[in-house]
């Protein structure tokens, strides 16, 4: 039955060496790469390992709420199958035996998908997202959907429908989103993998606030035939995980081409299956530097000072360099307005009471844009696309904070300042991100550090345009360089 669910100190990441020694109960340690190896040797089967995640799920998400929706019975027949499947020595799919649970703004057959909002509560759709297909043709064994805000809008996850979705770390704080509960279920044990979308942050942001990893890859990387434009560059879905190899892993299964998606990318997913290792010396990294016009808390700043040498360890030659973002704001901010307009415009007259306010207000600008203001923000975005690439010309990554500031009081929808300077908007505490996102580039959070109250801090690597891997190489280096993605939250 579906239904709706309310809501270690130090978790290490056992070696690949000593998997196989770990107990069923205390598997949900390990990485979903392990996992999947232990399957695979027959340490552990897929049904044992659903159950040790179905008691996490029960012991932290009452105090979480970051999986809204529980899919235990079907789970569990997907599991039985997928166990018949391996004693038949069939294929098996690279998410063999893994469980995951969908972002709630993707559709599942069958399954309740309300996108965070009262209108569609009781929302059951009749087919799957393509990334759905994908996960189960995979071998992913689906155990539910995880809360988002209000269609995805704001990086803070909360919504009528479900309540907010809390920090692992501090319970008090946000988790970030709009990919929230996603993030929070694998920082806190619920999920070895899970996917998320990102236009202004949302793979990114909640990467950030819970210590893992979240990755925006290249448009066209992971196709969206359901997308409403199919052209646009602002949005994409992506992998989540509590390491780089991880999403690797699910990267490797959701990404490649469609026919019906016009920028889809030719690549197959198996190229994300290749080693990640790499040497790194003499690569020529731009560290960020200012950043005109961007207010950062000092505590992202102290950590983000504090990795500097790590990259210099690896060998890269360093430069304290910003690219030009001249136009970033106009662009990104009419062109997301033009977007919300073009999804929710014809049902606003019908909704509008069910609209929470920023949302609303961004329609509704969407809906005054003229064709000279649309015009004017994308002759601005290609001119920032230029810039960013030729930038990326002479340096192989660039390196900024994923978030501005830490994780804020979860009853705070989002942030009206930073350092006492006043915001423009409900995203301006989130401009790292969304300056990111125009240029369409991949970007990956990795786990940064911590801040004296103990809140994590992401670390932002953005790569040059299409090479996905390349990003995920670097950050794989400082994942093993730092280890900082090892500190799990104190939740028993």
């Amino acid at each position: 039955m579906d239904h709706p669910t309310r809501r270690d100190a130090m978790l290490g990441l056992a070696t690949a060496a000593s998997a196989a020694a770990v107990p069923a109960s205390e598997a949900w340690y390990q990485t979903a790469t392990e996992m999947a190896g232990l399957i695979r040797a027959r340490k552990i089967s897929v049904r044992e390992l659903l159950e040790v995640h179905v008691r996490r799920i029960e012991q932290v998400n009452p105090k979480l709420n970051a999986i809204v929706t529980l899919t235990l019975d079907a789970a569990r027949k997907a599991a039985a199958a997928a166990d018949e499947l391996q004693a038949k020595r069939l294929p098996l799919g690279p998410l063999h035996g893994l469980p995951i649970a969908h972002k709630d703004l993707l559709n599942t057959k069958g399954i309740r998908t309300t996108y965070g909002s009262p209108i569609f509560k009781d929302n059951i759709p009749a087919d799957d997202n393509l990334l759905v297909e994908r996960t189960r043709a995979a071998g992913a064994i689906l155990v539910g959907k995880t809360n988002t805000p209000e269609f995805g809008a704001g990086s803070q996850t909360f919504n009528t429908v479900f309540g907010a979705t809390v920090n692992p770390y501090d319970t008090s704080k946000t988790c970030g989103g709009s990919s929230g509960g996603a993030a929070v279920s694998l920082a806190s044990g619920m999920l070895p993998i899970a996917d998320g979308s990102d236009t202004g942050g949302s793979l990114r942001n909640p990467a950030s606030f819970c210590n893992i990893v979240g990755f925006r890859p290249s448009i066209g990387r992971v196709p969206a035939p359901s997308a409403s434009f199919l052209w646009s560059t602002l949005s994409t879905t992506g992998p989540m995980g509590r390491t780089v190899s991880d999403v690797a892993l699910l990267l490797s299964a959701i990404a490649g081409p469609h026919p019906a998606v016009p920028n889809a990318l030719p690549e197959n997913g198996e190229v994300f299956r290749a080693p990640l290792g790499r040497n790194f010396k003499g690569t020529r990294v731009a560290f960020f530097k200012d950043l005109p016009g961007v207010h950062i808390d000092p505590r992202v700043l102290a950590v983000m000072e504090s990795q500097v040498r790590t990259f210099e360890a690896l060998g890269c030659v360093i430069e304290r360099i910003d690219p030009d973002f001249e136009g970033a704001d106009e662009a990104f901010k009419t062109l997301r307005a033009w977007n919300s307009a073009a999804t929710h415009g014809e049902r606003l007259a019908k909704y509008r009471a069910l609209y929470k306010d920023t949302l609303l207000a961004e329609v509704e600008q969407g809906l005054k844009l003229t064709g000279e203001q649309v015009a004017r923000a994308e002759k601005l975005h290609g001119r920032l696309w230029q810039r960013f690439q030729q930038f990326l010309g002479k340096y192989e990554y660039f390196v900024l904070p994923t978030n501005q500031v830490p994780a804020f009081d979860v009853t705070v929808p989002y942030l009206r300042e930073i350092n006492g300077a006043k915001l423009d908007s409900y995203i301006d505490w989130m401009k790292t991100c969304w300056y990111i996102s125009i240029t369409g580039n991949p970007a990956i959070s990795v786990p940064g550090g911590f801040t004296p109250e103990g809140l994590p801090v992401g670390l932002q690597i953005v790569g040059r345009h299409n090479q996905d891997f390349s990003v995920l190489q670097m950050a794989y280096a400082f994942e093993q360089a730092t280890m900082v993605g090892r500190r799990r939250p104190g939740l028993g």
